[in-house]
C-alpha cells in the first residue's frame, strides 16, 4: 500500500493550520505513508496529519486551534516524535521489528487454523448432539460470518485506543469462548461460542496489516507483508492436516482443545510481548504525560482539539462501506471476485472429505495431508510477493508521482489463470477408481493464485479509494465473509447432485469468467474512476467528493 497522498481518509477538505517556525526542522517518518492507518475516522476533517507522519527537532508542532469546548482560538503543542526518536515503532531495531512481526503474523496463523481444523470431524459433532450435517457445518459458517462483522467495530476501535488494548481484550474474549464449545452439552452451546470466537478473532485478523505498517517503513515491508499474506491462507490448509490426525486419535472434542492451546499461547506473546505501536495512541499517551509533568495543558495531540461528532464516526464505519458497496463497480466486482475465491477455500473443507473420504476411503487424518500442496503454492506465491512489489515500484516509476492505480493488476491478470486450472485439474481427477495424486496436486496452482489475486485487489482498492480505502477494504471484508460463511452450506448438495467431476467444473467456470474481471479494470478502471464519486483523484488535495 503506497499511496501517494497525506491528506485524511475518509475526509472532507483538509483545512492546514500548522504554523510553523523557519527554524523547526522537521523530517518524514515514512516517504509513503499508509492513509488506511491514519485515525481519519475519529478525527474532523479539520484535522492535518502532519503531526503522525512527520518527526521534529523538538517533538512538537506549535498550531492555532478553536477550544474543543469553549470555541476560541488558542495555540497549542502538537506533540510529536523528535527526529530518530528512539520510541517511534518506525526507529526500532530490527531485531524488535521481526519478534513483532513474527507475533502478529503467528497470531494471525492461529486464527485462520482455528476456522479449519474443526472440519475434519463434523460428522463427529453431528453424531454426539443428534443433528443433521448442515447444522455441524454452521460451526464453520458463524465462525466466517464474525469474520465480516467484527471489523466494522474493531478497526476504528484500534484508531481510538490503539492496537495493543484491542488484540489483548479480544484474543483474551475468544480464548475463554473456546473452553465452553469444547465441553458443551448440546448443540446450541457449541454455535453460539463459534459465532462468539469468530467475532473477537476477526480482530487481529483486521489489524495485523496496520501493526506491520506501524513499524515497517514502505521501502522495507516487502518479506514482512509476505509473511503476513501467506498466514490467512496456510492457517486453513494447515488446520485440516492436524485435526484429521487429532480427531482419529482423541475424538472431535480435541479439536477445540488444541484452539484452546495455541489460541492461549498466542493470547499470552500479545500481552507480554507485543508493545503498542499505533503512532497516534503513542503520542497521545506521550501528551498525557506532559501535562502531567509540566502543569501545561497546551500539550495535545489532534484528538484532543479536532475529533470528529459522534454521528460522523457511526456514518463512516457503518453506512459508508455498504454506500461504497453497491454504488462503486470497482469495489462491487472486486469484492464478489475474492468472495469466490475465500469461498472456494472454504469449499475445500466440504470437497475434500467428498472426493477423497467418501470417493477413496481415506481417513481424516490422510485427507488432510491433501492439503499440503495447497499450503505449499501459498508460501511459494508469499515468496513472489517482495519481487512483485519491486516490478510494482520500477513500472510506476515512469509516472512520476501518480501512477495509474490499474497498475496494481497486473500480477492479477497473470495470475488469475492460476485458479481455474487447478480447479479443473481438481474436478476431472477426482474419479474414486483414479488415483490420489491429481486432486491433491491441484491445490498447488490454486494455492500459488491465492496471494498474487488478494495482495493486488487490496492494492488496487487502496490506491483507487484513498480517501475512502478504508470503508472500502470494510465493504470486502464484509461481502467476501458473508459468501465463504454461506457456501459450506450447500456444498454437500451440490457434489452429490452434480457429480464430482461437474461440481468442480462448476467452480472452475465461475473462476474462468472471474478472470475477465482484471482485464476489464486495467482498460476501463480510469474512466471509470472519472465518474466515481468516491474514488480518488488529485484534485482530492484540494477539494473531496464526499
Amino acid at each position: 500500500m503506497e499511496p501517494a497522498s497525506t491528506q485524511p481518509i475518509e475526509s472532507g477538505v483538509s483545512h492546514p493550520h500548522l504554523e510553523r517556525s523557519e527554524t523547526q526542522r522537521t523530517r518524514r517518518i515514512d516517504t509513503m505513508p499508509d492513509l488506511v492507518n491514519l485515525p481519519s475516522r475519529v478525527l474532523s476533517n479539520e484535522a492535518n496529519m502532519d503531526e503522525y507522519t512527520e518527526e521534529t527537532a523538538l517533538g512538537e508542532i506549535t498550531t492555532s486551534a478553536r477550544d474543543p469546548v469553549t470555541g476560541n482560538m488558542q495555540e497549542y503543542e502538537l506533540v510529536t516524535f523528535k527526529i530518530d526518536d528512539p520510541e517511534n515503532p518506525k526507529n526500532w531495531s530490527k531485531g524488535k521489528k521481526w519478534w513483532c512481526t513474527f507475533v502478529v503474523a503467528f497470531t494471525c496463523f492461529v486464527v485462520a487454523f482455528d476456522s479449519g481444523v474443526i472440519t475434519a470431524d463434523l460428522a463427529g459433532v453431528s453424531k454426539t448432539f443428534h443433528v443433521s450435517d448442515e447444522v455441524s457445518l454452521l460451526t464453520i459458517t458463524l465462525f466466517v460470518i464474525g469474520f465480516g462483522v467484527g471489523p466494522l467495530c474493531f478497526a476504528p476501535l484500534s484508531e481510538i485506543y490503539g492496537r495493543q488494548v484491542v488484540y489483548i481484550s479480544t484474543l483474551f474474549i475468544a480464548v475463554v469462548f473456546i473452553i465452553p464449545g469444547a465441553v458443551a452439552k448440546n448443540i446450541g452451546t457449541l454455535l453460539v461460542t463459534r459465532c462468539i470466537d469468530g467475532i473477537a478473532f476477526s480482530a487481529p485478523m483486521v489489524l495485523v496489516g496496520g501493526t506491520l505498517s506501524d513499524i515497517w517503513k514502505a521501502e522495507e515491508r516487502g518479506v514482512p507483508m509476505a509473511a503476513f499474506s501467506a498466514a490467512p491462507f496456510v492457517g486453513p490448509a494447515i488446520g485440516p492436516l492436524v485435526g484429521g490426525f487429532l480427531s482419529d486419535a482423541l475424538g472431535w472434542r480435541w479439536l477445540y482443545w488444541i484452539q484452546l492451546i495455541i489460541s492461549g499461547a498466542c493470547w499470552v506473546l500479545i500481552t507480554f510481548t507485543l508493545p503498542e505501536t499505533y503512532t497516534p495512541t503513542l503520542l497521545a499517551r506521550r501528551a498525557a504525560k506532559l501535562r502531567k509533568s509540566t502543569g501545561n495543558s497546551r500539550y495535545v495531540t489532534e484528538a484532543d482539539i479536532n475529533p470528529r461528532p459522534l454521528g460522523d464516526k457511526i456514518r463512516l464505519v457503518l453506512l459508508r462501506p455498504m454506500q461504497i458497496l453497491f454504488l462503486e463497480p470497482i469495489v462491487f466486482l472486486l469484492s464478489t471476485y475474492m468472495s469466490v475465491l475465500y469461498g472456494l477455500l472454504y469449499m475445500f473443507f466440504v470437497a475434500f472429505p467428498i472426493v477423497f473420504q467418501e470417493g477413496k476411503g481415506f481417513n481424516a487424518g490422510i485427507t488432510g495431508l491433501m492439503f499440503i500442496p495447497l499450503a505449499i503454492g501459498v508460501v511459494c506465491s508469499a515468496a513472489c510477493a517482495p519481487m512483485v512489489n519491486k516490478h510494482h515500484l520500477k513500472v510506476a516509476a515512469k509516472y512520476g508521482s501518480n501512477p495509474p492505480p490499474e497498475l496494481r493488476l497486473i500480477p492479477m491478470m497473470f495470475s488469475c489463470w492460476f485458479i481455474p486450472v487447478g480447479l479443473f485439474i481438481f474436478a476431472w481427477t477426482s474419479y474414486p477408481s483414479l488415483i490420489w495424486v491429481g486432486p491433491c496436486l491441484s491445490g498447488f496452482p490454486i494455492g500459488f493464485g491465492f496471494i498474487f489475486l488478494y495482495n493486488s485487489a487490496n492494492n488496487y482498492i487502496v490506491d483507487s479509494y484513498q480517501h475512502q480505502a478504508a470503508s472500502a477494504l470494510a465493504a470486502k471484508t464484509f461481502l467476501r465473509s458473508m459468501w465463504g460463511a454461506g457456501v459450506v452450506l450447500f456444498t454437500t448438495q451440490m457434489y452429490h447432485t452434480l457429480g464430482y467431476e461437474w461440481a468442480g467444473s462448476l467452480l472452475a467456470f465461475i473462476a474462468l469468467a472471474c478472470c475477465a474481471i482484471p482485464y476489464f479494470f486495467y482498460f476501463f478502471g480510469a474512466r471509470i474512476r472519472k465518474m466515481s464519486r468516491f474514488a480518488y483523484s488529485p484534485e482530492d488535495e484540494l477539494e473531496s467528493k464526499v
